[in-house]
């Protein structure tokens, strides 16, 4: 195994940043659509060429933009039949399990039809038959990823619908469960996107998985919308915040290109940033040997090992992970019913090596950087007692030694110090461990099909978004699975993959906020220690020179113990307040709070899904699996941010 490594190779040549659009819009039924069908698609080509045009003129290398699309007939397929044509990717979740997603939107009006859509054979009806075929032919040349949970459910109620078409109960029952599917499905497609195209008249938005639906989910979960109306195709506009649904537009006003193109820009390009610069950061197999301060104040005040003992860290490899660590999720990954091998392919060779890769890197860093602090702290307050040693030590005529080792001890502080300014340990270690930390919990998140949507990822003051925007393309370049998400398929996920990093996580939290607490409470139990003992110090030294005074004893005896006190005088209080600024700087007590309140939630979750797979067979739902998942997500982002929030502006700086 090489000493040192840069990013993995697999990773380096493989992982390429793309732009992930999405598109809804107006069914071909729909008399605004039917009136401009024409000019809506030679709308649709000219945008999408638009598209290409500012991708092409956009610094890096990408990969092909994918168009995310429920497929239904209208807007979705001719959108979807342009895309493929440019060469793009065509993902597509389906509200249902393929099949019952054909055969509802072909639209039989006979429960014959029905069940011949059903079990693969052609419809009676020609024109029933003819939407199947179109639906068949461009799903079969797209990525599906179908929520087929409740599929059951919803053929049971289509069936009674279908033979009392009459009984409004029934029609409520169908049209209400394959709305919500329906909404279900533009959710998972918004999460997936960073502009949606909506081909929409803006009369009806508040119809559970209608185009108005979808476009208000999308400008509330953060995502821009190219909003395009069918009567003016060629004048569409483009809609950042759920209030600008409320403003009208304007007739005469002109595409905002400059606008689409920042859009563009900023979902693929860090400005000033490329991932070839993640190969400058070298992976080694242990800690330093240099930089272990830091966790020996962790061992010594929090216990758990002896004080003393070898603190050298082995971090697993990025080529070892998978046989190691992360064995149990591949394999359960692997085993998940009518799993996708292409997903499991991609986390055991790129999203696993390069959480580890990161991983490893990150805390290399944290060492370098926390310990670089700690020994500033320690060296000042060596460079005090030093100074003034020659007092207790009777050596005043060679008080220049002395004070030559002061002045290479605080030439040490300003050394170090300029070190990890210029190696930017400081900047370097919050960039990687938020990598890490967004991929940590990957495999959860790419089995099910669950993102973070574009708009809700984390904004990072000072411009550093660079971990953010790799760690979200890293993820999107695996996609959505292309699987049958049954009851079956989620439940294997709940309980071989979530289930078991949920509990892990949470038994790391606590662990860490006890030791963390201890190593607080403890240090600040010595620092206090030390000034205690400063007073005692003092307090002698008058009490002798007090009773020298009253001739209770020698009056020489003060004199000739004043350099001791005076040492003790000048260095307790230096230990005391050095130990007390390790302290301050480290945050013990704020970290372990932070993982206190971490390993909470965790704990929430993880009764959660308890509850869900002990449940009623039914309620284990896609929906609500992927708010478990959403709720995990979730959890780990606001940790990264309360540790941001502590750490921010903690910069390796000189001990004051």
């Amino acid at each position: 195994m090489p000493k040192t490594a840069s990013l993995p190779a697999p990773i380096r040549n493989s992982w390429l940043p793309h732009l992930a659009l999405g598109v809804t819009g107006h069914r071909a039924t729909n008399p605004a659509y039917s009136a401009h069908a024409a000019a809506i698609a030679a709308a649709l080509e000219a945008l999408f060429a638009r598209i290409d045009e500012i991708c092409a003129g956009l610094p890096g290398t990408r990969g092909p933009v994918r168009l995310h699309s429920l497929l239904v007939d209208g807007t979705d397929q001719v959108a979807g039949e342009r895309a493929l044509a440019r060469g793009w990717d065509l993902a597509v979740p389906l509200p249902f399990g393929a099949a019952l997603n054909c055969a509802i939107n072909a639209h039989p009006d006979t429960l014959a039809d029905m069940e011949a859509l059903l079990a693969g054979r052609p419809a009676a009806n020609p024109a029933v038959e003819a939407k199947a075929a179109a639906i068949r032919a461009i799903t079969a040349r797209a990525r599906m990823f179908e929520l087929a949970d409740r599929d059951a459910e919803i053929e049971a109620l289509w069936r009674a619908h279908l033979a009392a078409p009459q009984d409004p109960a029934a029609a409520r029952a169908f049209d209400a469960l394959v709305s919500d599917k329906v909404a279900l499905a533009g959710r998972v497609m918004i999460e997936h996107t960073d502009l949606v195209v909506a081909v929409w008249d803006g009369k009806v938005a508040n119809l559970p998985g209608g185009t108005g639906h979808t476009v208000a989910e999308a400008l509330k979960l953060g995502a821009p919308v190219l909003l395009i109306h069918p009567a003016r195709p060629d004048t569409w506009r483009i809609l950042g915040r759920p209030e600008e649904l409320g403003v009208p537009a304007d007739p005469a006003a002109a595409p905002d290109f400059a606008r689409l193109e920042a859009i563009i820009r900023a979902a693929v390009v860090v400005e000033g940033w490329s991932p070839a610069e993640l190969d400058k950061e070298r992976w080694h197999p242990a800690s330093s040997r240099l930089f272990g301060l830091y966790r020996r104040i962790e061992r010594v005040f929090g216990g758990g090992g002896g004080a003393f003992a070898s603190l050298k860290t082995h971090y697993e490899a990025p080529e070892a992970i998978v046989t190691g660590s992360g064995a149990e999720v591949v394999a359960a990954a692997a085993e998940m019913p009518g799993g996708d091998p292409a997903v499991v392919r991609e986390l055991t060779e790129d999203v696993l090596p390069l959480f580890a890769w990161s991983d490893g890197i990150a805390s290399r860093l944290a060492d370098a950087y926390r310990s670089g602090m700690c020994v500033n702290f320690v060296l000042a307050a060596l460079a005090v007692m030093v100074g003034i040693l020659y007092l207790p030590a009777g050596m005043k005529e060679s008080k220049w030694g002395f004070a030559a080792i002061e002045l290479l001890l605080l030439g040490g502080i300003l050394a170090l110090t300029a070190a990890g300014s210029r190696l930017a340990w400081h900047g370097r270690w919050f960039a990687m461990r938020r990598v890490a930390e967004y991929l940590r919990h990957a495999p959860a998140l790419l089995l099910l099909g669950v993102a973070r949507p574009t708009g809700r990822w984390p904004r990072v003051s000072g411009g550093a978004e660079w971990p953010e925007h790799f760690a979200r393309h890293a993820l999107r370049d695996v996609g959505l699975p292309k699987v049958a998400a049954t009851r079956d398929y989620i439940r294997s996920g709940l309980e071989r993959v979530v289930l078991p990093h949920v509990s892990s996580q949470r038994r790391y939290h606590i662990g860490k906020a006890h030791k963390l607490e201890t190593v607080h409470h403890r240090l600040d139990k010595v620092a206090e220690a030390c000034f205690a003992l400063a007073v005692v110090s003092v307090m002698a030294y008058l009490t002798l020179k007090g009773a020298g005074a009253l001739g209770l004893i020698d009056k020489h005896w003060a004199g000739t113990l004043s350099p001791l006190f005076t040492f003790f005088g000048v260095a307790f209080p230096t230990l005391g307040a050095n130990l007390s600024g390790i302290r301050y700087f480290a945050d013990f007590e704020r970290f372990g709070a932070i993982s206190h309140v971490a390993a909470e939630k965790l704990r929430a979750i993880e009764e959660r899904i308890g509850l869900l797979l002990s449940g009623a067979p039914e309620a284990l739902t896609y929906a609500a699996a992927a708010d478990l998942i959403h709720a995990l997500d979730e959890a780990v982002v606001e940790e990264i941010a309360s540790w941001q929030s502590v750490f921010g502006a903690k910069h390796l700086a000189l001990p004051a």
